[in-house]
């Protein structure tokens, strides 16, 4: 399920590991805690307790009384073209953590670039260079965690590598028409 939610308060079922956000440091959100999700978006959760913002992974989402988010396989690409596609498609399915629209549409790829590994033209190599909305933010390597894990879900693809990157800034003109429209900055 994908979408922006603002529920009511629900009660955590049982200890479940998150992500405090923006800091990117790894905690736990007890048994017990009272959250509220703002968001549910490819396949992780965003939920806020007692003032503070955590991203939990959809494979723990039994502990907010919801379903898991199932990570499905993709079919082996057969050209490059075919894999360029299937690449964007996961990629679209990486939300920001503090604002619901998906790294594509906030622009924060700069490069992406698929090629074959090997002569056989049936494994594929992905370098991207991508960056995020603040410099500070300590995300980085949780979605380029996220990034990886899903691109290997990709049959066919040999290698990924996600780069970092800070130059240019990123600026909300990089935003496409359809995200500045739904952020409400247009």
């Amino acid at each position: 399920m994908d979408k922006a939610v603002d529920s009511g308060t629900i009660t955590v079922l049982r200890d479940v590991p998150a992500t405090l956000v923006p800091s990117g440091t790894a905690g736990t959100v007890l048994k017990g805690s009272a959250v509220r999700i703002t968001q549910r978006l490819g396949s992780h959760v965003t939920v806020v307790s007692e003032g503070r913002m955590y991203r939990i992974d959809g494979r723990d989402a039994d502990a907010l009384g919801l379903d898991e988010g199932q990570q499905t396989e993709v079919p082996a690409p057969q050209t490059r073209e075919e894999a360029e596609n299937a690449v964007l498609e996961q990629l679209a399915t990486c939300y920001d953590p503090e604002i619901p629209i998906n790294i594509l549409e906030l622009g924060l790829i700069y490069r992406l670039d698929v090629q074959p590994a090997d002569a056989s033209g049936t494994a594929w190599t992905v370098d991207i260079d991508m960056t995020l909305t603040a410099p500070g933010c300590g995300m980085g390597s949780i979605l380029v965690e996220e990034i990886e894990d899903k691109l290997m879900h990709i049959a066919g693809i040999a290698q990924v590598h996600v780069e970092l990157v800070w130059d240019p800034p990123w600026s909300l003109e990089r935003m496409s028409d359809a995200a500045k429209l739904q952020s409400g900055l247009w």
